[in-house]
């Protein structure tokens, strides 16, 4: 998994709409990423309402939150309309992205062995270089902990 110091990869990815982007929509300003499993399951709703809670703290800070995903951008569509999530939401259909930041792994669950993203989280500067790194997120407080990092760039 990529950490502090390490330069954030190119990719391009689509967000809830199916326009493609890539993180240089966000250069010459901090950046919120992280990544979830799925969309719509009880943790990754969970994540996604508490940055949503704290969009205006984070647009305050100058800093936008992208959730990161493999589910297809009319998921994360239907997933962001169904919540009021104010976070922008990304789809990484292809994988490429999670596997370049390291989030894509062998997971475990009653024995079996998966593929799944990792719930990670980081703090990118405004030249694309990570300032800080939250693997094996747990998701409550971490938006609150998250907006205490950035409070203190």
């Amino acid at each position: 998994m990529l950490s502090e110091g390490d330069s954030v990869p190119g990719a391009a990815l689509k967000d809830a709409d199916g326009t493609s982007f890539t993180l240089e929509r966000y250069r010459g300003a901090p950046l919120v990423l992280y990544f979830y499993p799925k969309a719509d399951t009880p943790g990754c709703t969970n994540e996604a309402k508490d940055f949503t809670a704290l969009t205006g703290d984070f647009a305050k800070a100058g800093v936008p939150v992208v959730g990161v995903s493999k589910d297809k951008p009319a998921k994360l569509k239907k997933f962001s309309d169904k919540y009021g999530l104010a976070v922008t939401l990304a789809s990484d259909e292809e994988g490429g992205f999670c596997e370049a930041f390291g989030t894509w792994i062998e997971k475990s669950l009653y024995g079996r062995q998966y593929m799944g993203i990792a719930r990670a989280t980081f703090l990118i500067d405004a030249d694309g270089v990570i300032l800080r790194a939250w693997p094996k997120v747990k998701v409550k407080g971490h938006a609150e902990e998250v907006l205490e990092a950035v409070k203190a760039l």
